[in-house]
Parts: C-alpha cells; structure tokens; sequence
C-alpha cells in the first residue's frame, strides 16, 4: 500500500471511532508497515485535522497505550454555524403560538444535526462520558448525533413505559413551564451504577424537564456529566430550575402578534 492510500485508510478509520484507543501495533499490522511509518502517518493526520479545526489525536504513551481522536471544531467554525443557526431560526414563519419555534427541519437535517453534534462533544470532550440521555422524541436526533462523536451509548427517557423494555424507574416531576406534574421512565437496564451522563434536549425554557432527567438519574445512582440544549428561551418571570448548562443558542424575543423573532448566540463558545 502507498503512504498516500496508508493515509487516507487511517484517516477514514480514526474518523469513524472518536475518542476510542487505536494501538500503533493494530495500524502496523492492518497496513503492514513499520511502526515509525506509522507514527509519522499520524503525526501528519493529526496537524491536518487541527489545520481543519475538526479535531485532533491524543496520543496515550505506554505499552498499553496508542491514540485517540478527538472531535473538537475550532472557535471561528463553531461561531460561524452558530450565527448561520441564528439567522435561520430568526424567520418569522417558524413561530408557533405560545412564543414556540418550529425546529424540526433543522432536527431532521442529516449535515445541521451532525454539526450540532460535533459542537456539544468539543464542548464536552475533556469530561468522561459513560452514556448519552434525552427524554422522548424531539431530542433523540440531537442525542444519537452527540453520541457519534463521543462513541457513547443512547439512554432515552420515555413519558410512557414500552412493554419491550422490561422493568422501569419511574418519576414525578413538574414542568418548568407548565407547572404540571408529568411522568418520566426509563429502563433498569439503560445504566450501570454511577455512570457519568451527558443530558441533550432541543428545547429548555425553565429547565423542568432536564431537572427531572437529573431526578431520574439519582435513582440510577448516576452523575450528571453535563447539560447540552440547543435553545434555550430567555424569560425572565420565569425562575430557571437548571443553571449549569451549555446552550447552542439563545432566544431572546419570540413575539407570535407581532412576527418578531430575536435570536442570539448561547454560551457554547465560552465552553469550546
């Protein structure tokens, strides 16, 4: 195989296993070439990937050791979709009454979902993560995204229990927004004692639905690793539940009377 074929095998196989240990042994023995070959291969994937602001190789020395990719898009790309994000959510026919955004085209957009995804792991990409949770539905696409990048497990939260799920945990919680005292389940089976979790949702306006997923954890004897939404609704008579959180984007006037919608950058960047 030539350096040039070598390179492009490798890049594409770091790619498609973020933050997983690759051995210098395995890359010597997959592309049968010596393991300073292989180093140096590396070396140059990884100034690459920085040049791209998509990333870079962390390298684990010891016997045991090899390197891992990291997924972190740099500071003037994530600003720059941040503000594209903006823009596009500032159109007047998204309104919704109640002050609502309708956001389930950039929900079902394979590349926007992908790119909000690879945002929240560079956010998150210093903290141990044992698992990926959201609450049904809206917030799964979001959640699977996170998790391709942080190669974590998907634990979804259901306001109903599935009879293919087996036994649950079940809660009482009350709606940030709505006051309301709502159910939440999920399966025993989704999380092993003290998992560290990351909570992604589209949508946080009081923050009553992250808090109950918070809840639902300590049942589990889990840890919260971090708090991700897409956009949060600024709304000062309203007392927010969540404080420690990482927001894509901010709105900040959504009048459905007047057609009006304000929206702005949220506090990601201050975390990338």
């Amino acid at each position: 195989m030539k350096r040039s074929e070598r390179l492009v095998a490798m890049t594409h196989f770091i790619l498609d296993r973020p933050r997983e240990l690759i051995s210098l042994p395995y890359f010597s023995s997959k592309y049968e070439a010596a393991k300073s070959s292989i180093s140096e291969d590396l070396g140059i994937i990884h100034k690459m990937f920085q040049h791209e602001g998509i990333g870079y190789l962390e390298t684990v020395p010891g016997a045991a050791g090899g390197v891992k990719y990291i997924p972190a898009y740099s500071k003037t790309y994530s600003d720059s979709f941040v503000h594209q994000l903006c823009e596009r959510l500032e159109d007047p026919e998204r309104l919704l009454p109640g002050g609502y955004l309708f956001m389930s085209d950039i929900l079902g957009d394979p590349e926007a979902t992908r790119n909000i995804g690879r945002l929240f792991a560079s956010a998150f990409s210093n903290r141990e993560i044992d698992a990926i949770m959201t609450v049904a539905t809206k917030g799964i696409p979001l959640a699977y995204a996170v998790a391709s990048y942080l190669n974590a497990p998907v634990v979804i939260a259901r306001r109903d229990p599935k009879v293919t799920e087996g036994s649950t945990v079940s809660i009482n919680y009350v709606s940030g927004s709505t006051r309301k005292i709502q159910t939440m389940v999920l399966t025993k089976r989704s999380l092993k004692k003290g998992a560290k979790v990351c909570i992604i949702d589209d949508f946080m306006k009081a923050g009553g639905t992250i808090n109950g997923m918070s809840n639902l954890l300590k049942e589990f004897e889990a840890e919260v690793a971090g708090i991700g939404v897409l956009a949060e609704a600024e709304d000062e008579e309203e007392e927010r539940v969540v404080q420690d959180y990482i927001s894509l984007v901010q709105i900040v006037n959504a009048d459905d009377r007047r057609g009006t919608i304000e929206v702005r950058p949220g506090n990601l960047i201050d975390h990338i």
